[in-house]
């Protein structure tokens, strides 16, 4: 049985995530513990009692994630005896692909939250409040979401910041030429174009700032050789260069997430199985959208887990 961990990015956070893996396994809750420690924060609190205004800011929704993901993942390992390294590939959405490359060894648990943490302060500060905006084209080829970003260029900044799954593309970037872009794609004939209610232009160039930023906290971190290829949001294809990786991470904060052609590649690989360690079930529903003949698998509570580890071993 072939399969590969996907790890979720921003909306999937809800109030009592990882809440039943930390109570039942005593190495989910150490991952969380020590996310706790290096952030100085009780971010798990946070995560299981909300109020859910706090938890959906960046700064603690990145941490948040990638401390369910990987604590998803120590249950797996301990629990169940399934490693990472029985993947074939890791693959992360955006914020993800930090999970994916502290589950495949190359950042240490602490580092990681650190980095999301710095990761998600650079973001919010790097544009001020409304002076960017993101919409959702649904129905939407790529060629169609180029050419109404081209068209919204007339009014700043425009580019195409997530190529999530056929028919689904995120646009970012100046207010004013994402609402350009966005009539644009519904004078095209596009079926939805809807302003998203984000609180920074993610994935464009206006988030310049950020990719310094990260660039700089990069540099101060120790990064490994990935025990797993991972197959990144920048290139699309399978990587096991360490210093490919670390500048492909600070690449992705200015450019488009292609988890399209991610997902797309790995099937085409023989990928039978796309698990989604941490919570909610994001990832596995855009899977339907992308490739037909596989199966996707959240693996958000014990029973889940339980499943995937009994289903992949035979």
């Amino acid at each position: 049985m072939t399969f590969a961990f996907t790890f979720p990015g921003q909306g999937s956070q809800n109030v009592g995530m990882g809440q039943a893996l930390a109570e039942a396994f005593p190495s989910a809750r150490a991952v969380f513990e020590e996310v706790d420690d290096a952030l100085s924060q009780k971010l798990s609190a946070l995560m299981w009692n909300g109020p859910m205004e706090d938890l959906t800011l960046t700064s603690n929704t990145q941490p948040a994630l990638m401390a369910c993901s990987l604590a998803a993942m120590a249950a797996l390992k301990s629990e169940f005896g399934v490693d990472v390294t029985d993947a074939h590939y890791v693959a992360g959405h955006s914020l993800g692909e930090y999970s994916a490359l502290c589950a495949a060894g190359s950042l240490s648990i602490a580092d990681t939250a650190r980095l999301l943490r710095i990761r998600g302060d650079a973001m919010q500060a790097a544009v001020p409040v409304g002076a960017g905006a993101m919409a959702a084209l649904l129905g939407a080829s790529v060629e169609d979401a180029e050419a109404a970003a081209k068209a919204g260029q007339a009014k700043g900044i425009c580019q195409i910041a997530n190529d999530n799954a056929t028919g689904q593309i995120v646009l970012s970037g100046q207010t004013e030429a994402v609402e350009l872009a966005a009539q644009t794609a519904r004078d095209m004939g596009v079926k939805k174009a809807v302003i998203l209610p984000v609180s920074a232009p993610f994935h464009c160039d206006m988030m310049a700032p950020a990719a310094q930023a990260m660039k700089e906290a990069l540099a101060e971190t120790v990064f490994n050789t990935p025990s797993v290829a991972v197959v990144n949001n920048v290139q699309a294809q399978p990587i096991t260069d360490a210093a490919m990786l670390q500048a492909d991470l600070v690449a992705q904060v200015t450019g488009r997430v292609r988890w399209r052609e991610s997902i797309e590649w790995m099937a085409a690989q023989n990928i039978e199985i796309f698990a989604e360690p941490g919570t909610g079930k994001v990832l596995t529903v855009m899977l339907k959208r992308i490739v037909k003949g596989v199966s996707g698998k959240a693996l958000n509570t014990p029973d889940t887990l339980e499943a995937f580890a009994a289903e992949i071993k035979g």
